[in-house]
């Protein structure tokens, strides 16, 4: 394993910081600050920053961690981790040389081995944002880097490689991962960490970051809980208003700068270039803040500086697998880690449903592949290729050689129906959601929370194209999705080249054919947001009737015009682009059309299947037919409304239509104000914490304008006999 040199004696001295403290002050202060036009007082402020440590300082710290028998760090690892020390000697005192005496690290015993932290302040300017699940579940277009763990001797090391594609990709998703956190977060903690800087410590661990391209590998101190506050103190580096663009700009010209080696000397290793390149924006900073310092009061910027600048941190160095632990050595570490933040934010301070879902399905697939489970025979398929084809490490176009069947197209939605059928195998199915309930710490798990575990897995190959759709495709998997009970049943995939080819076998009781329809067309049509969880407010609108997805995509599967649905809905579904069914309504005038692709009607009565109008072109597929097709009976129930979802008003007068129009309308006021009593009352549970029922400031802007724009075409379209004074006093007295 390559040996990092440290930083040179003279590049300390050169940058004019090195064995000095910054400046001279008389202890914490409390002075008032004014931000974001509110005044508040800033609490701490310290008109000194600490000295950039010695080479000196960081070698002792690199040989006490080497020599700790309870640490697993190569060297590389160990220089990552006193470049990041504010203070390395004070880090050094919570080592030890000699097994007889007591550790004085952090511990906790995790699923099977014990993980081993020690506390310490570092610098920010060396702390990279890590993989987080919160990232992982969205439709983000730059893709995450391969993951492995690292070993020595057959042991794991408490370290990671993140494996990029190049330069480039780390530069981008680096970008993607510190904007996508701050847009995630309404309420930033901008404020709070300048009031009273970061007072809970993020947890990190060392990484190599490695190149496809053969570029040679930095290694550097990975965050991977606390990259909210980490985004926080960029946003107050940076000038005051910038987006998440320019803001995850200023943290990745930082964290990715380099210093060219000198020229006639010897070339240095580019992970120390890049070391001393982030130490030269250091040292930068810590000259601006002794200028913010000049006249007494300091500035704004100093103070920015002052309170951000230092991170209280976790950082991970060794980890100690326990007897009979089921896990490689490559994966111990990581599984260590993650368990740690899945008991912060699946039990306490929760991520979304989305993230917790991938955390906690990707685990327990790695799980239950290492208990030994097999497959049972059906499936055709080796558990471990199963797995790797869940988590994307196995390519659509793998299909034939992992499930040995030259006939299987190679295609994202034939993943999704083979995933499906593999992960319902009555075994792996037990398992799986054994292993997940044990990791959410919870002792009932339904079908339909079994399906909500699948949608991050099965929606994989074609999040990032589907953005417009995904919100909604995930309610509907936690609404059940496709697991019937025929699905869940004993049945095998029938592939073919064309969906439609398995609705005559269906419909003469196949039922591999039936349950293939099943899956395949139920899953595009959950993905392109033509079967949603349906909620009150919809019916009458855009559904007939209130109905479960499981039981629309079951209903479906048992009608004849319902399995053509389901045919021509796999048939023409695209994992690249979005269907123009997932487009809002808002949004359809001025599009450009030929950017999406469109789910049609059926006809079992035309040759083809498909429902055309008078012109002869094919009838867009919606919401209410889909629905309607799954329970015709039900659907002829509702009165005076048609299969396609329009009202019958040709047969209404015009007094007939209004009074149903406004009926329309009062029902939608009316879900609106319920939605808005459901978002208060979540917001104030105690686990909301700060957020707010009508999100950020922008967002309660953005809601407040549109229903007054509503209120204001409603009075301006007011019947002439209205007191206009009255509805004035009215509105007053409210």
């Amino acid at each position: 394993m390559e040996f990092q040199e440290p930083y040179q004696d003279e590049e300390a001295r050169s940058a004019g910081l090195g064995g000095a403290r910054v400046a001279l002050g008389a202890g914490p202060e409390t002075i008032p600050f004014t931000f974001d036009g509110e005044e508040f007082s800033v609490s701490g402020f310290e008109r000194e920053l600490p000295m950039i440590s010695s080479v000196a300082d960081r070698g002792r710290l690199v040989a006490a961690g080497s020599k700790d028998p309870a640490t697993n760090l190569s060297l590389d690892d160990w220089h990552a981790v006193a470049r990041a020390v504010v203070q390395p000697l004070g880090t050094a005192v919570q080592l030890r040389n000699q097994p007889e005496i007591a550790s004085a690290l952090i511990e906790e015993h995790v699923d099977g081995v014990t993980l081993r932290s020690l506390h310490a302040r570092v610098w920010l300017t060396e702390l990279f944002p890590g993989l987080q699940p919160r990232t992982g579940q969205e439709a983000l277009p730059i893709v995450d880097p391969e993951v492995h763990g690292a070993t020595e001797d057959g042991l794991p090391l408490a370290s990671l490689a993140y494996r990029y594609e190049n330069r480039h990709h780390l530069q981008e998703h680096l970008r993607q991962t510190i904007a996508f956190t701050r847009r995630a977060n309404p309420n930033p903690y901008d404020q709070s960490i300048l009031a009273r800087r970061i007072t809970r410590a993020v947890i990190a661990h060392p990484c190599r970051l490695e190149f496809k391209d053969g570029t040679e590998p930095i290694h550097v101190l990975a965050v991977r809980d606390g990259i909210t506050r980490i985004t926080s103190s960029w946003a107050l580096l940076a000038e005051e208003g910038a987006d998440p663009e320019r803001i995850a700009e200023v943290a990745t010209s930082t964290l990715l700068a380099e210093k060219p080696t000198r020229r006639g000397s010897a070339e240095k290793p580019l992970s120390q270039r890049c070391a001393l390149g982030r130490q030269e924006e250091l040292a930068s900073l810590h000259a601006e803040f002794l200028r913010g310092l000049v006249g007494g009061q300091p500035s704004a910027r100093a103070v920015r500086i002052g309170q951000t600048l230092v991170v209280p941190a976790q950082i991970a160095v060794g980890v100690q697998p326990h007897a009979n632990v089921l896990l490689p050595p490559d994966e111990l570490f990581d599984d260590a880690v993650r368990s740690i933040l899945a008991s912060v934010h699946v039990e306490f301070k929760q991520w979304e449903p989305a993230a917790q879902n991938v955390e906690v399905g990707t685990r327990a697939l790695r799980r239950v592949l290492l208990s030994g489970v097999e497959v049972e025979e059906e499936a055709e398929a080796a558990l471990s290729d199963i797995v790797d084809l869940a988590l994307g490490r196995r390519r659509p176009q793998d299909l034939p050689a992992i499930f040995r069947d030259g006939r299987i197209p190679g295609t994202a939605l034939w993943r999704a129906v083979y995933l499906v059928h593999a992960l319902t195998r009555p075994l792996v199915f037990e398992q799986v959601k054994r292993s997940a309930k044990e990791i959410k710490g919870t002792r009932q798990m339904r079908t339909a929370g079994y399906a909500e575990l699948l949608g991050p897995i099965v929606d994989l190959p074609w999040r990032a194209a589907k953005g417009e759709s995904i919100r909604q495709a995930r309610n509907a998997w936690t609404n059940g999705g496709v697991l019937t009970a025929e699905v869940m049943g004993d049945w095998r995939p029938s592939p073919c080249a064309d969906f439609t080819l398995l609705v005559e076998p269906a419909l003469r009781g196949d039922p591999n054919a039936r349950a293939t329809l099943t899956v395949a067309g139920g899953i595009a049509l959950i993905a392109d947001k033509l079967i949603t969880r349906n909620v009150g407010s919809a019916v009458g609108r855009t559904v007939p009737f209130r109905a479960d997805v499981q039981r629309v995509v079951q209903g479906l599967s048992l009608q004849p015009d319902g399995l053509w649905l389901l045919a021509h809905a796999a048939q023409r579904f695209e994992e690249d682009r979005e269907s123009l069914s997932a487009v809002p309504e808002g949004r359809l005038r001025g599009i450009d059309a030929t950017r999406y692709y469109q789910h049609v009607d059926v006809d079992p009565k035309q040759p083809d299947g498909i429902s055309r109008d008078e012109t002869g072109a094919p009838v867009q597929l919606t919401p209410w037919q889909t629905v309607a097709l799954s329970d015709p009976e039900a659907a002829a129930r509702i009165g005076n409304k048609s299969l396609s979802g329009q009202n019958s008003a040709v047969a209404l007068t015009v007094a007939e239509q209004l009074t149903d129009g406004r009926r329309k309308l009062k029902v939608a006021l009316t879900s609106s104000t319920d939605l808005l009593l459901e978002l208060v009352a979540l917001a104030q549970r105690p686990e909301a914490g700060s957020l707010q029922a009508p999100g950020s400031s922008e967002e309660a802007k953005e809601l407040h304008e549109l229903a007054y724009e509503l209120g204001h075409k409603i009075f301006a379209n007011k019947p002439t006999d209205v007191d206009e004074d009255a509805v004035g006093e009215e509105a007053d007295e409210e």
